[in-house]
């Protein structure tokens, strides 16, 4: 096995449930790239640090901590440790189950002194149980007879990456946790912790099962402190016996409840998943995996491993959030502490619409989680003299966590990718009390922040100047087309759900002057055009900025940021990611076909994709745009960024929002699908070297497969009332249980292949899905 890559494959073995989070961490412990036991929610709050303090900055910042490690299982054959390190490593693998939901290592070792044995471990993060992980370790003397030694421990303030300068920050973040107390009860034990400044709670309890194949039975002995729990069991084996320890972990953490109320509940799942044993944890880990991919799955025929790249994608999305609960899914979800762990916009932008049509569940636990800290928004929105409220930048507990504001406060289309995720999950799934209960007060206060933020002029156009869009290389800019094109939908969103709903409504204080000055205020969003170029600006004037020397730029002075200050690239025509191409894709029946094309080609010379949010984008609307091959390549981009590290920073966690744009480059790229006023449209077209495409969508609770051929598209509703979906110009009236197969049209011929800055073409589909 390759060391050197420890933290990278550390990140793509990692296992969640939305609630725990663990690394792919080795089980000994050692050697690790990085340590990494999270739960959703758990961080220590530390002081922002500034050159020169603002108003309106946070005083305080969030971080993700680790949270006592449970994974940890060391062995001893005979007196030596087992390190991949020492002695021989005969045999050495790590494989993912996609179908059991499961982490499988096989390992053959050659003690120092020449002991040599099979070690077979199976670790899980369990769906179906919120705060159970288990392991499975088993243990075989192959050519002499030996003493082994399990050590199974749990381990708190495991040191975690720190990118802080300030020393306040970096004492604090040290070792966050504080013991509370600890308890030992047969081979169970339980730690409890405290963080410093936070005042969050965790319980962390584990228990095992020891059994052997020889006459010799295992002792067990369980101890433990505030800074340690362990649970030592020793047997002597023969050749061709072994011995196997079950360890199953119980994680609970709150800002409110006592700690011994937490030590029962981490103590009572621990003890009922022991009852329930191990092949019951697998089973209920299939059967979940099995309704998920019933639906969500996607096959792909013509590249085997863009057909695995994108079954992976799905996996990490589901796992990241499938027991969440009343949370949300933070950028690296819980696979490393990049970000510091934090939730950002493209969770609703980008995740959130991949829930929606494969877990809606998952999806509708995420949006009550925004409408929970919706009181902390409203709060940041008086701070900042407006109205309504403003949701944060970067946050996990729904405070804003951002100290650098061109980037942060004045990124304000957050709060309408929000007002988009609840419109675009009421529309899909027909959740009717959802939408009373939370979605309506969510679209009601972004609606009123829009009409506080923006200003009249004379000639009665509405504009929301100094805002910063998606693009993270522009900033302060007026009249950003994304920002508005998506603020327009939130206030039209606002005013259709207050309609439906009217007696909320009115508890909210809305009335229909209201209404009608949402409506006035969307219909005149100012949205620029450049006549002379035939394009959108990014945002007002961009199109007349000095374009950025990409000539000069060498290849190694990418990433830019990296390189060069932000002044510098805010004021010239240099873009990160997709900003202006995202409202293509967002607010797609606001431009005609004519200006689609002109705009992508535009803006592919100017784009350098040195964020991972922006090839599944550009992949989208080169199909629509006809270019499928270039399409097709920015697919095998976004499906193997985190794969093959081409962004060489998945050691820090996963990118779960771009792992979601594979889902979404494939159907809204290749098949053609968009949502609509009036439902789901299709106009599906394969590149050349893709045979056929399925998968699966949800829609008010039904299941709706699609498949396409290079010549035809079949759509068959598995169950459930009939559904209207478009096919091209056309509408295809569907019933549960009957396929219906459609010719798609000939394709206009596509023109010129647009060209990218120097040295930032996508990387071609052929490297990337080489096997």
């Amino acid at each position: 096995m390759d060391i050197t890559r420890l933290a990278h494959d550390e990140s793509i073995f990692g296992l969640s449930n939305g609630h725990v989070g663990w690394r792919g961490n080795l089980d000994e412990g050692e050697p690790r790239g990085v340590a990494g036991s999270y739960l959703n929610g758990m961080f220590e709050e530390h002081p922002m640090p500034y050159a020169e303090e603002g108003y309106g900055y946070p005083q305080s910042g969030q971080t993700v901590i680790n949270v006592p490690n449970g994974q940890i299982i060391r062995l001893l054959v005979d007196d030596e440790p087992f390190d991949v390190r020492r002695g021989e490593l005969l045999h050495h693998r790590r494989s993912l189950d996609f179908q059991d939901g499961t982490l499988h290592r096989e390992a053959e070792w050659i003690s120092p002194t020449d002991r040599h044995v099979r070690i077979d471990s199976t670790r899980i993060v369990s769906f179906s149980r919120r705060s159970i992980a288990a392991v499975r370790y088993r243990v075989q003397a192959v050519s002499h007879e030996i003493a082994v030694t399990i050590q199974s421990e749990a381990l708190p303030n495991e040191p975690l990456p720190i990118t802080h300068s300030d020393p306040r920050v970096q004492e604090l973040l040290k070792a966050p946790l504080v013991g509370v107390d600890s308890a030992v009860i047969g081979t169970a034990a339980t730690l409890l912790h405290r963080t410093r400044e936070s005042g969050l709670s965790v319980a962390v309890s584990t228990d095992h099962s020891v059994t052997a194949s020889g006459t010799v039975e295992p002792t067990l002995v369980t101890e433990a402190s505030q800074d340690l729990s362990r649970t030592t069991a020793r047997v002597v084996l023969a050749p061709g016996e072994h011995v196997e320890l079950i360890k199953f972990v119980g994680h609970e953490w709150s800002a409110t409840t006592s700690p011994s109320a937490l030590r029962d509940r981490a103590e009572a799942a621990v003890a009922d998943a022991r009852r329930a044993g191990w092949d019951r944890l697998v089973d209920e880990q299939r059967e979940r995996l099995d309704d998920y991919w019933a639906c969500a799955d996607v096959e792909v025929e013509g590249e085997p491993r863009l057909q695995q790249a994108a079954r992976y994608a799905l996996f990490q999305v589901f796992q990241a959030s499938v027991r969440a609960e009343l949370r949300s899914v933070p950028g690296k979800g819980l696979t490393g502490s990049g970000y510091e762990g934090h939730t950002f916009w493209d969770f609703e932008a980008f995740v959130l619409p991949v829930l929606t049509s494969t877990a809606p569940h998952a999806a509708e636990q995420a949006l009550r989680w925004r409408h929970s800290t919706l009181e902390h928004a409203r709060e940041r929105a008086r701070h900042l003299h407006l109205r309504g409220a403003a949701f944060p930048w970067r946050t996990i507990d729904g405070r804003e966590s951002s100290g650098y504001w061109p980037a942060s406060t004045a990124a304000f289309h957050v709060n309408a990718d929000i007002a988009g995720a609840v419109v675009h999950y009421v529309r899909a799934t027909g959740d009717q009390a959802f939408e009373r209960e939370a979605g309506l007060e969510m679209l009601v206060e972004t609606a009123r922040l829009w009409v506080s933020l923006g200003h009249w002029d004379s000639a009665g156009a509405f504009h929301l100047d100094g805002v910063t869009g998606p693009d993270e290389y522009s900033a302060i800019a007026d009249d950003n087309v994304y920002t508005n094109l998506m603020a327009q939908r939130n206030l039209r969103g606002a005013v259709a759900a207050a309609r439906r709903h009217p007696e909320v409504a009115r508890t909210l204080g809305v009335d229909e002057s209201e209404l009608d000055d949402w409506l006035r205020t969307a219909d005149a969003m100012s949205i620029p055009f450049d006549e002379s170029r035939g394009v959108h600006p990014q945002s007002a004037g961009f199109t007349e900025q000095e374009q950025w020397d990409f000539e000069s730029t060498d290849p190694d002075q990418y990433l830019l940021q990296d390189h060069f200050p932000y002044f510098d690239l805010y004021r010239k025509q240099v873009v990160k990611q997709a900003d202006l191409v995202l409202a293509l894709f967002f607010a797609h029946e606001v431009f005609t076909a004519r200006e689609k094309e002109r705009a992508f080609a535009y803006y592919e010379a100017i784009t350098v994709r040195d964020s991972s949010l922006s090839a599944a984008v550009q992949a989208i609307i080169a199909a629509e745009v006809g270019q499928l091959d270039l399409a097709y390549d920015y697919l095998g981009e976004a499906a193997t960024l985190d794969l093959d590290d081409l962004h060489e920073n998945a050691s820090e966690g996963l990118h779960i929002a771009a792992l979601a744009g594979v889902w979404t480059a494939i159907t809204g790229g290749f098949a053609g699908m968009r949502d609509t006023d009036e439902g789901l449209r299709f106009s599906p077209r394969l590149p050349d070297r893709a045979s056929r495409l399925r998968f699966g969508v949800r829609i008010h609770g039904q299941t709706l497969r699609v498949e396409v051929t290079p010549s035809t598209a079949t759509y068959l509703l598995k169950d459930g009332p009939s559904v209207t979906v478009g096919h091209f110009d056309d509408t295809v009236d569907l019933e549960a249980g009957h396929a219906v197969t459609l010719e798609i049209p000939e394709a206009p011929e596509a023109g010129v292949r647009p060209s990218q800055p120097r040295g930032r073409e996508p990387r071609p589909a052929a490297e990337a899905f080489r096997s």
